[in-house]
């Protein structure tokens, strides 16, 4: 395991812009540049297309974030051991998994897990705009009958 500091510099030379957007939700058919970005891809359109970065410095950024936690966990691993990392990543994924709660009522709230990564302190902007202006909210009861395995 290497203790790099910054990401490797690997991103695309050009992209498409030939895909076009459903638009803003209050104006449709008007371009929404802050949710669709320069390229024009719909977020609900396609899942891999919005997770990759329109610009390169988003990628980088992106990248950024998980080279910070690898080289927290291998710094935590060589101080503590090996347990300190396998510990942190089982209390996240308990934290992660762990806390639903129905769409109607806000959805499932990552107190926890912001808490566990360091970001409990910071707002960023898929803390505000969650991104499912497109999705439509179950119904309660539907919901909590899936949840429950109880829609046969």
């Amino acid at each position: 395991m290497s203790l790099r500091i910054t990401p490797a510099a690997a991103h695309p030379s050009s992209r498409s812009t030939t895909v076009l957007s459903k638009g803003a939700p209050s104006a449709p058919g008007l371009h929404d540049t802050l949710r669709a970005g320069l390229s024009g891809q719909d977020p609900s359109s396609d899942a891999s297309a919005f997770i990759s970065s329109a610009h390169p410095l988003e990628a980088r950024l992106k990248k950024w974030e998980a080279t910070q936690e690898a080289l927290k966990m291998e710094g935590l691993r060589r101080t503590f051991g090996m347990h300190e990392p396998i510990r942190r990543g089982m209390e996240l994924k308990i934290a992660e998994g762990g806390e639903w709660r129905p769409s109607v009522l806000g959805g499932s709230s990552s107190v926890h897990a912001d808490i566990l990564r360091g970001k409990d302190t910071s707002i960023e902007w898929e803390d505000v705009f969650k991104g499912d202006v497109y999705s439509d909210i179950p119904e309660f009861h539907t919901e909590m009958e899936a949840r429950l395995r109880m829609n046969w």
